[in-house]
């Protein structure tokens, strides 16, 4: 049976769960077209609603001490934070941060519920400053100056008198520091010789600090960083905590300060282990671990209750919608908590992808994910079927087998679907990531290439019907895969994609072009952004290109669509256009995902 889009897009997402103090989990969930706060008293109890606005709300976070939330809310989907607290007893919600030109990054609660952290560049738009500002205070004080580029509050110290903050100048390259609160001053803490991943940042009782880090291995790990020798060069040395496997990422890390209770995920191949334990005696290892039992899939983040006794895991899979499940960190006892429903279409009819690799042209393996619609053998005896190859944002983002309702939808249309993590991607080591980096960067395009020849190899897989789709980073790779090769497609979607990374690094938000310099290069080398541009190519483009993008999107500007569009047009290869005045770098309002679909599908069957 075929099933409307509408059925698949209605299918609720719930997830960023958080504990209140009095014991009720707090989370969003897009029941209504956007996401808004919710609450459960227990498991499987009916939902309260606590959140009632038309703009989507981002993040939910539960004071440590009090009934009480913290969310914060853009407008038209421009990702400009403000920050809310809402009061569970009265329901009364109270805006604290009212400067709509500018990004609030939530920094977490202060220790005592008394205040919060965020990092915000009001002063000016490429430079985050650290803010700390009582919890009913109408304004915030303003605790350091960025010297400028993008920053955020990764932790507080369990006294509540300093922050770490963490420097972003790539998706590969973080800088952690120690901002004393009162002083104002901030020293280095991680080692200024070696360009390394931190992230998931925590304090253990002991004072010492936690990471998921990549400093001096090519697959991350949990380290400990002794903050007493941080300095103007920072610590030049990171104790091994937590290993995690062979070949692969340890992908997250809670520690409960007080407790000393530890979960961390690991990252297998897109696939989630997760480990429930606590920080030994001298916190030098996590130690009597288990695993909560939750169904294979992927985790997209654990958070630890008050004291350290719950885990909230956040839970999907290619046939599970958005989950929250609530596990004992001692027992690892596990009991689900939302369970969104499927619209009435069968559990069973959501298909679980394959994990293959196939070879390309320096002889590496490129890992991916392949799905053949319900009922299609993959001798191809029941005939052949069109093709969508789906690639992944970031660059340095991983695709995963986690819930896609719009991938559902065209396995259930009759389309095939392989997904693969070209070099760039994370999840498969250092080295991968970097592949594709600046001159290389179209050895990733090259990538798709030779995906497209391992589909040529399988039976079921009707070549002459393949589907380039992809967004963000994954629209330039469309773009890019049906100029650099433009035989091979019937047809592309292009959602909110780079065209031209010179206009796209002059339009981009200011403090964004300095930390995507080191994959894409930067604006003082145009040869190099002419040559990995897809606009300059356009005249080859053969195949039908649908583009959608968002009017409010401060990561790819809208500029992008409209330029390759126009080019596309003039030639008079077939183009569409779905462009949303109210959206940005995402589509969030569900009235407007129907639509997008709806229209996307309706050019797949005309073209393909």
């Amino acid at each position: 049976m075929s099933y409307p889009i509408a059925r698949y897009l209605g299918i609720d997402s719930t997830d960023t769960p958080t504990f209140t103090v009095n014991d009720t989990l707090a989370y969003l969930a897009d029941t209504t077209g956007t996401p808004q706060v919710y609450r459960l008293d227990e498991p499987d109890s009916y939902p309260e609603r606590l959140t009632a606005h038309d703009e989507r709300v981002s993040f939910v976070d539960a004071s440590p001490t009090r009934a009480e939330l913290m969310f914060g809310m853009d407008e038209g989907s421009n990702e400009r934070d403000q920050l809310y607290r809402y009061d569970l007893a009265t329901g009364e919600e109270h805006q604290l941060t009212d400067q709509p030109e500018a990004k609030h990054l939530w920094g977490g609660w202060g220790p005592d519920g008394e205040q919060f952290a965020f990092a915000a560049n009001r002063r000016q738009g490429d430079t985050f400053d650290v803010y700390v500002q009582g919890r009913d205070a109408e304004s915030a004080d303003l605790v350091w100056e960025g010297p400028g580029g993008f920053v955020g509050v990764a932790a507080w110290h369990p006294d509540g008198d300093a922050l770490v903050l963490q420097e972003s100048n790539s998706s590969a390259d973080q800088v952690l520091y120690w901002l004393d609160i009162d002083g104002g001053d901030a020293e280095r803490l991680t080692d200024a010789d070696e360009a390394a991943r931190y992230h998931h940042v925590a304090f253990g009782p002991d004072g010492d600090l936690y990471a998921v880090t990549d400093y001096g291995a090519e697959t991350a790990y949990v380290g400990r960083i002794d903050p007493a020798e941080r300095g103007d060069r920072g610590v030049e040395s990171v104790e091994t905590v937590e290993p995690g496997h062979d070949d692969w990422n340890v992908d997250s890390l809670q520690i409960d300060a007080d407790s000393g209770r530890a979960a961390y995920t690991v990252n297998v191949d897109g696939y989630s282990e997760t480990y429930l334990g606590a920080l030994s005696d001298d916190g030098s290892e996590i130690v009597d671990t288990t695993q909560p039992d939750v169904p294979e899939g992927v985790v997209a983040g654990v958070e630890l209750g008050p004291d350290g006794e719950l885990a909230e895991i956040e839970f999907s899979a290619d046939d599970h919608p958005h989950s929250v499940y609530v596990a004992g960190t001692e027992s690892g006892d596990t009991e689900r908590w939302t369970a969104p429903g499927t619209l009435g279409i069968p559990e069973d009819r959501f298909l679980r992808s394959e994990t293959i690799r196939y070879e390309t042209f320096d002889g590496r393996e490129i890992p991916a994910y392949w799905t053949l619609p319900e009922g299609v053998s993959e001798d191809g005896s029941d005939g052949q079927v069109p093709v969508m190859v789906d690639i992944h944002g970031g660059p340095e983002h991983q695709r995963r087998p986690w819930f896609y309702p719009t991938k559902q939808y065209f396995l259930n249309q009759g389309y095939a679907v392989l997904e693969p993590n070209v070099r760039g991607s994370s999840g498969y080591g250092k080295t991968y990531t970097h592949l594709d980096d600046q001159e290389k960067r179209l050895d990733s395009v090259k990538d798709i290439e030779y995906a497209v020849n391992w589909l040529e190899r399988q039976p079921a897989a009707d070549t002459d019907r393949l589907i380039a789709y992809g967004r963000s980073y994954g629209g330039f790779m469309v773009l890019s895969a049906i100029t650099q090769y433009p035989n091979l497609w019937a047809a592309a979607v292009d959602f909110v994609g780079i065209a031209d990374f010179q206009t796209f690094l002059e339009n981009t938000g200011e403090w964004r072009r300095e930390h995507r310099a080191a994959e894409y290069g930067s604006l003082d080398d145009p040869e190099l952004l002419e040559r990995i541009s897809p606009i300059h190519d356009v005249d080859e483009i053969q195949c039908p290109l649908f583009i959608q993008h968002g009017a409010n999107d401060p990561r790819v500007p809208v500029s992008e669509a409209e330029q390759i569009a126009e080019a596309v047009e003039a030639r008079g290869i077939p183009v569409e256009t779905c462009i949303f005045e109210d959206e940005g770098h995402h589509t969030t309002d569900r009235e407007n995902l129907i639509e997008e679909f709806e229209r996307i599908s309706a050019f797949l069957e005309e073209h393909v």
